[in-house]
């Protein structure tokens, strides 16, 4: 049990972490969402009742799907583009598809050789159409509340509201990757797969 733990803490760590910042969430949105409630002398929710609850599911998912993208996006730019010094980039002449692997894969080859952005690329576009539609639900519960007419998904999709809260999320996770690839040309962290060698050129490229 303890190498099992240790062969896999780094996954272990990250899901825990995952699991503790996704039950801190809950209980402050629960307490948010009931302050609000209590403002506007509305029903509250129990916290079960706000766990199934639209705006909760906005709060994940919203996050969720920029991060998918991130990754679906930097995995698919990284076989075509190159930063030279940089830890997150390959060989500067190492541009394109290349590996062991046979010019000509049937199907099955094909879906493997691509699993895994085929994977992230499902997990966002559904993250983003359970944001999509959990923002829905919630903005159309406070246009009613409003005595405003509620809006299909189709006109919800083009409103201020959806796109706020999704590029809010994007330009996050943009920063965040362009910034990893430019500051590990000159930075360093000892003992980190993300670093370069201590004593590294900078225009050394690729970890």
């Amino acid at each position: 049990m303890r190498r099992l733990l240790r062969d896999n803490s780094l996954s272990l760590v990250f899901f825990a972490l995952f699991a503790l910042a996704v039950a801190g969430n809950a209980f402050a949105g629960w307490h948010g969402y009931n302050d609000d409630a209590l403002e506007h002398h509305q029903a509250t929710l129990s916290l079960g009742r706000y766990l199934v609850s639209s705006e909760f599911g906005n709060e994940i998912l919203e996050n969720w799907q920029s991060e998918f993208l991130q990754f679906t996006l930097y995995i698919l730019l990284t076989i075509w583009l190159v930063q030279r010094g940089s830890a997150e980039s390959k060989q500067l002449d190492e541009v394109g598809v290349h590996g062991d692997e046979p010019r000509t894969l049937d199907w099955r080859g094909w879906a493997y050789s691509n699993s895994l952005v085929i994977v992230m690329a499902i997990v966002w576009i559904g993250s983003w159409f359970g944001q999509a539609v959990t923002g829905w639900s919630a903005y159309n519960s406070d246009e009613i509340v409003h005595h405003e007419a509620p809006l299909s998904l189709w006109q919800y999709l083009g409103t201020a509201d959806f796109w706020s809260a999704t590029l809010q999320n994007w330009q996050s996770e943009f920063l965040a990757v362009g910034t990893m690839v430019v500051f590990s040309i000159y930075l360093r962290q000892r003992g980190s797969p993300e670093s370069k060698s201590v004593r590294a050129p900078h225009a050394k490229t690729g970890g």
